[in-house]
């Protein structure tokens, strides 16, 4: 116990004396200068993601950051123009760098989003990424894009990041000719002079023959929670198909003649599928005639049999799915499957099923339908559809008398959503059905017709 004590004792007196000899030996500018930070921007541009990028240039500079690098995939904005030239505006007059990275591999920049980076300090781009589409160009006050040539050679079409190096839109120093991680962008930012100051991000040392690079830490942000909620709602994708989902779960919540988990959730799905819809660019009709359609669909629930209306709703449904965004904006093709796969199991498989089973108890309430007359819309053999007054029902009927297209036929008894029904003459009679006697008279004389009918009776 002796010996461990003493050597504990020895390593912790040692430890200090270690540490300074090390700083001494590698002790560098860029390990001990301020930190990086790296906010990330995915998606399109809203208005949170706008206010996010507004907080991370007044973190990063309350918090003596050297720069402030924004990694970007983003396909354009949502926000207004005048909005967007607010933020190139902040971008390009921050009291730090801020520096615009397309990251990483496969990321994009285009639409408003891209013309971002002609307002930062510096840019870079990993490999297999685009930039372009810009449209029409900013018009920021008392700040002019550093987009050159690009501004009206990109209006259109997107470049990889060869070309925009070409075009003077990546602006760093480094060796590399894209910048794969995000690290690498910071390094490229030594000796970036902005505002009268030189950027201190990196340092090479030698040890053991060996050339490194040390950094200056980084600092990853990114938005909050709830920020990060409202965000991911106002995608085209997310807030169409939460849309769709609510309405399929309320109208679900409507046959089952309460409120449940379905319509609570639904309910949430509605308010965050319209908060998404009002963060972009829709057409009012659109959105409309979506509504009309799955209340259209809603129509053979009752019935439990998929028919006509369910074939308008679908369509109406894909008609409105296809043109509900502008500006550019449009669901692609897996999301339009998703979709409609979706709506139609609901509306043909699962609601017809929940309501069978919600109201397979004897008659809630239908009990005036029994011996009313209607007529067969689809043959009964056994299974088919009658029509009792305006109003069509699956129904079924006995084996022995199947029933025509057009014949009339007497509601005999309810099953749930299901009549059972009969010929209006000629219905078949269960054998073992006893048949009550008036008196004994009756009987006699049916034997006696019997009898008098038999062959050799005299």
């Amino acid at each position: 116990m002796r010996r461990l004590a003493i050597v504990i004792l020895v390593a912790t007196l040692a430890a200090p004396a270690a540490r300074a000899f090390a700083q001494d030996a590698g002790s560098s500018p860029a390990v001990n200068a301020a930190p990086v930070d790296v906010f990330k921007v995915t998606g399109l541009i809203d208005s949170v993601l706008a206010d996010g990028i507004d907080k991370a240039i007044d973190r990063a500079v309350n918090n003596k950051s050297q720069a402030l690098v924004i990694q970007m995939n983003s396909k354009g904005a949502v926000v207004s123009r005048g909005r967007m030239e607010r933020l190139a505006q902040r971008i390009a007059n921050a009291e730090i760098p801020v520096a615009i990275w397309v990251g990483p591999s496969g990321a994009r920049a285009t639409g408003l989003a891209g013309q971002l980076l002609g307002a930062a300090a510096a840019t870079g781009m990993a490999g297999k990424t685009k930039i372009g589409n810009f449209g029409e160009t900013l018009q920021p006050e008392g700040v002019t894009l550093q987009l050159g040539d690009a501004a009206e050679a990109l209006k259109s079409r997107t470049v990889g990041s060869q070309d925009a190096r070409q075009l003077g839109l990546v602006r760093i120093q480094s060796k590399d000719p894209t910048i794969e991680i995000v690290k690498n962008m910071i390094a490229g930012l030594d000796g970036l002079e902005y505002n009268g100051k030189v950027l201190d991000t990196a340092i090479e040392i030698v040890q053991g023959g060996t050339t490194q690079q040390q950094l200056t830490g980084a600092r990853f942000t990114d938005l909050g929670l709830t920020d990060r909620l409202f965000h991911t709602v106002a995608s085209p994708p997310i807030a169409y198909l939460l849309f769709i989902t609510a309405l399929a779960l309320l109208i679900f919540e409507f046959y089952t003649a309460g409120v449940g988990l379905a319509g609570v959730i639904g309910a949430g799905c509605l308010v965050l599928g319209c908060y998404g819809f009002g963060a972009l660019p829709v057409r009012g009709w659109a959105v409309g005639l979506i509504v009309g359609s799955m209340i259209v669909s809603a129509v053979d629930v009752q019935v439990g049999i998929p028919r006509f209306w369910t074939g308008v709703g679908l369509l109406g449904n894909l008609v409105g799915a296809l043109w509900l965004f502008r500006d550019g904006f449009s669901l692609s093709w897996v999301t339009l499957v998703v979709g409609m796969i979706g709506i139609a199991l609901a509306f043909i498989v699962g609601m017809p099923s929940m309501v069978r089973t919600r109201f397979a108890t004897p008659t809630i309430g239908r009990e005036w339908m029994i011996g009313e007359m209607g007529e067969a819309v689809i043959a009964i053999d056994p299974e088919g559809v009658v029509e009792v007054r305006g109003a069509q029902w699956r129904a079924r009927t006995n084996r022995a008398t199947p029933v025509g297209r057009g014949d009339k036929v007497r509601v005999v008894a309810i099953d749930g959503i299901t009549l059972d029904v009969e010929p209006e003459t000629g219905g078949a009679r269960d054998y073992r059905e006893r048949r009550p006697k008036d008196d004994g008279t009756a009987n006699d004389e049916a034997v006696a017709d019997e009898t008098a009918s038999a062959p050799g009776t005299n």
